[in-house]
C-alpha cells in the first residue's frame, strides 16, 4: 500500500536550547496536522490514497569522551562515547523541561543537539488534541477501517525497558537519551486525562497521593480560601473538568465545567510559577491504583512525590492519631514484582524525610523529644490484601515483627517503588487510624472526631514538606542514588 507522508526534513544541529526546541515543536506540528488533515478529509467523504503516516521528532546528540564534570546534578551526563537518541512528544507540554535538559548536556559535554525526524510513526490516536472528537458516524459510514489507513499505538513503542533497566543498547550506541520513548509519554499523557479528569498541563512538580477523599475536601477549602486571600505564590487552582479558580491577585473568578461524574483518582492542582504548585491526588485504595498513577504521573518528570494518607498502626505505643515517617518499606503490593525485584532496595531519601519531619516540627509546633511523642520514623509494610485480618494472623504477624514495621497500608510501599524505579524522588507521612493488631478500631463517633482533628494538621504539613523540597536547589532535590550504572541523560 502507498504510504502518504510529508516531506522528510533533514537533520539540523543547534548550539541553542530554544532554538533545538523550536524545531522540535515544527516539526511535530506539522506532522500531527499532516495526520488530522486526512482524517478530517475522511470524515467529509475523502479516503485517503494511501497509508497516511508521519512520524515523531528525534534529538540526538554525541559524546566523544569518558572525561568527569564537576557539576553536582545527578543528570544530564552522557555515560560513555558514543550517540545518544530519544524521540520527543507534546513539545508544548515540556518546552521549559527540554530546553533544561539541552542546556545541561550542552554545559557538561560541549557539541550540538540535532533535531529530526524519527521512524516512529505517531498513532493516530495521539495526533489528536485531548479535546478534538471524531465525526465517528461519517468514519463508520465510509466502511474503511481506520488501521487500514492510519497507524494504531505499537505497545513495542510503549514498555518500559529504559527505566527498569533491562534495555540493553548495541555497543557504541544509539543509547537511550531519555526513561521514556514518545509514544509512551503520549500513552500516559491520554491516561492521565482519562484518570484524573484534568489536562495534563495543569500538573505540577510537586505531586501529593492520598488515600482519603477527606483530605482532598480540606484540600480544596485551602485552596479556594488562598485564591480569596491573594495567596503570593499559588496562581489559580484546577478542579476535575479542568474548573479553575484565578487567584484574586489576577482578578478572580471561576471558569470551566465539572465533569458529568468523578472520574476513577481525580487530581487537584494549585498551579505555581514553573509548575513549581502542588498537585494532589485521591488514588482511592490499593496498590494497584498507586502503580496505575505513579505510572503515568511519571512522565512528567516531576520533582518529587509523597504519600499523604491513614495506616494501621502495629504498635501498642501507638496513639491514633500519631504519625508514621517510613524509612523503609516491606512491599507485598505485588504489582511491581515484574519491574522491579523484591531484592531491590527502597532506600530512604535524607532530602525528602528532612523534609517531612521539618514540615511536622512546624505545624506540630513541637521539636526534639516532643516531636517523637506524636511521631514515629519506621518501617511501612504495604499489603494487596485488605482483609488480611481475616486470615490466620500468627505467620503476618511473626513477618510483620522481624521486619521491625510499625505501620501497614495499601499504598506507601508501591509509590515509594515506583519513585524509585522512575527516578522521583519519593516519600511517605502516614497518620495512625487505627490498631488491628490490638483490638483498637474507629468506632463512628471515634472515626468523625479523629477525622475532624487530624486531617487539617496532616494536610497541612504534607503541603509544608512540599513547600520545603520547592525551595531546594534540583542539585540537593535530585539523589545520586536513584541513578543507575549507565543512566539516561535527561531528569
Amino acid at each position: 500500500m502507498t504510504t502518504l507522508s510529508p516531506p522528510r526534513l533533514e537533520s539540523q544541529a543547534f548550539t541553542d536550547p530554544a532554538a533545538a526546541w523550536a524545531h522540535i515543536a515544527h516539526i511535530y506540528h506539522r506532522n500531527c496536522d499532516f495526520i488530522r488533515n486526512h482524517l478530517d478529509g475522511l470524515t467529509k467523504g475523502t479516503i485517503p490514497a494511501g497509508r497516511v503516516r508521519a512520524c515523531y521528532p528525534q534529538v540526538e546528540v554525541r559524546s566523544t569522551s569518558y572525561s568527569k564534570h564537576e557539576s553536582t546534578l545527578p543528570y544530564g551526563y552522557l555515560h560513555s562515547p558514543g550517540i545518544y537518541r530519544t524521540t520527543v512528544t507534546a513539545p508544548d507540554l515540556f518546552q521549559g523541561y527540554l530546553q533544561e535538559q539541552f542546556e545541561v548536556i550542552l554545559k557538561n559535554h560541549g557539541g550540538v543537539i540535532e533535531v529530526g525526524e524519527s521512524d516512529t510513526p505517531i498513532p493516530l490516536h495521539f495526533a489528536l488534541g485531548p479535546h478534538d472528537h471524531l465525526d465517528g458516524k461519517a468514519i463508520n459510514a465510509m466502511d474503511v477501517p481506520l488501521r487500514d489507513l492510519f497507524d494504531a499505538p505499537d505497545l513495542g513503542n510503549t514498555d518500559d525497558e529504559i527505566a527498569n533497566g533491562t534495555y540493553v543498547p548495541p555497543r557504541g550506541g544509539p543509547y537511550p537519551l531519555s526513561a521514556f520513548t514518545a509514544p509512551r509519554v503520549d500513552y500516559s499523557l491520554f491516561r492521565l486525562a482519562h484518570y484524573t479528569g484534568t489536562d495534563a498541563e495543569h500538573f505540577q512538580n510537586f505531586v501529593i497521593f492520598t488515600n482519603y477523599q477527606f483530605y482532598i475536601d480540606e484540600f480544596c477549602r485551602l485552596a479556594k480560601g488562598w485564591m480569596t486571600e491573594k495567596h503570593p505564590h499559588y496562581q489559580r487552582f484546577i478542579e476535575p473538568g479542568n474548573v479553575a479558580t484565578d487567584n484574586m491577585l489576577t482578578g478572580g473568578g471561576v471558569t470551566g465545567n465539572p465533569p458529568p461524574r468523578t472520574p476513577q483518582m481525580p487530581a487537584y492542582h494549585l498551579v505555581g510559577d514553573r509548575g513549581r504548585g502542588i498537585t494532589m491526588i485521591n488514588i482511592g485504595v490499593g496498590p494497584s491504583n498507586a502503580k496505575t498513577i505513579t505510572d503515568h504521573v511519571a512522565v512528567l518528570r516531576p520533582h518529587a512525590w509523597i504519600m499523604l494518607g491513614h495506616c494501621a498502626g502495629l504498635r501498642n505505643s501507638q496513639e491514633l492519631g500519631d504519625y508514621v515517617l517510613a524509612h523503609a518499606y516491606v512491599r507485598e503490593d505485588h504489582v511491581l514484582d515484574a519491574d522491579l525485584p523484591l531484592s531491590v532496595p527502597i532506600p530512604a531519601l535524607a532530602e525528602v524525610q528532612v523534609a517531612l519531619e521539618q514540615a511536622v516540627e512546624e505545624i506540630t509546633q513541637t521539636e526534639g523529644l516532643e516531636t517523637k511523642k506524636i511521631m514515629r520514623t519506621g518501617t511501612v509494610a504495604t499489603f494487596d490484601n485488605r482483609n488480611w485480618e481475616l486470615r490466620d494472623q500468627t505467620e503476618i504477624t511473626r513477618r510483620l515483627s522481624q521486619s521491625r514495621a510499625v505501620a501497614l497500608d495499601m499504598e506507601s510501599a508501591t509509590i515509594a517503588a515506583n519513585g524509585f524505579r522512575f527516578r522521583v524522588p519519593y516519600g511517605t507521612l502516614l497518620c495512625v487510624s487505627d490498631k488491628p493488631l490490638h483490638g483498637e478500631l474507629k468506632l463512628p463517633g471515634m472515626a468523625s472526631d479523629f477525622y475532624r482533628t487530624q486531617v487539617n494538621r496532616h494536610l497541612q504539613i504534607g503541603l509544608r514538606a512540599m513547600e520545603i523540597l520547592r525551595d531546594q536547589p534540583a542539585e540537593r532535590l535530585h539523589s545520586r542514588k536513584l541513578r543507575s550504572f549507565a543512566e539516561t541523560a535527561f531528569q
